[in-house]
């Protein structure tokens, strides 16, 4: 189920006048994707299920807004194990030695309504190199427990080589096991945190 699709239209909320609001996260509602090339022909798919991050959101000003995402590189599942523990090894993520990707934002520019360009540094095993993200945000809407959320989209590709993660084989036929080139899909949803000044309060009673 999409971001959009539980964001339903009765449940939308308006954003606030203005003002920069933190967001921690759901990573139970919060997909990130990978896809690549196998053999040259067909697509291998899978999923990091182990992700936390915070936005901070500036509503009347969204260029002004920002994002960190870390991602646990163990956590991957394509659906077969063998394949995941030889993604894990040092061929490729070096899980053991490197446990965490990690994406932090550096500038947005807005494209359209509700389309953004995120521009930020991607960090995997020791490499830290820049990629942009296509995004769309998806709005702001109520939770069933009442409290405010939001949701968002984002798109890239990138070349792992440029990584490190160079590991591949050749095949008889020609060209690569593995292809090169990875499509990173990201489904976002976040709950707006509490202001520091309303946690202190309550804290103090």
């Amino acid at each position: 189920m999409t971001l959009a699709t539980r964001a339903t239209d009765s449940s939308r909320t308006t954003p606030a006048p203005g003002g920069l609001t933190d967001w921690i996260i759901d990573a139970a509602h919060t997909d990130v994707l990978f896809s690549a090339k196998h053999m040259m022909v067909t697509t291998v798919r899978g999923k990091f299920h182990d992700v936390e991050g915070t936005l901070r959101l500036d509503e009347s000003n969204p260029t002004n807004s920002s994002a960190e995402i870390r991602i646990s590189a163990a956590s991957l599942a394509t659906g077969n194990g063998q394949r995941d523990g030889h993604l894990r090894s040092a061929d490729f993520f070096d899980a053991e030695t490197h446990p965490t990707i990690a994406f932090r934002s550096t500038s947005i520019e807005q494209v359209g309504t509700s389309d953004f360009r995120i521009s930020g540094d991607l960090t995997i095993q020791e490499t830290t190199r820049p990629i942009v993200f296509d995004a769309t945000f998806l709005g702001f809407y109520t939770s069933m427990q009442g409290t405010r959320r939001v949701g968002l989209s984002a798109r890239t590709m990138i070349n792992r080589k440029d990584w490190g993660l160079g590991w591949n084989v050749a095949l008889e036929t020609g060209g690569w096991l593995v292809g090169e080139n990875v499509t990173i899909e990201v489904e976002i949803a976040a709950d707006e945190a509490a202001p520091a000044a309303t946690e202190s309060a309550s804290k103090a009673s």
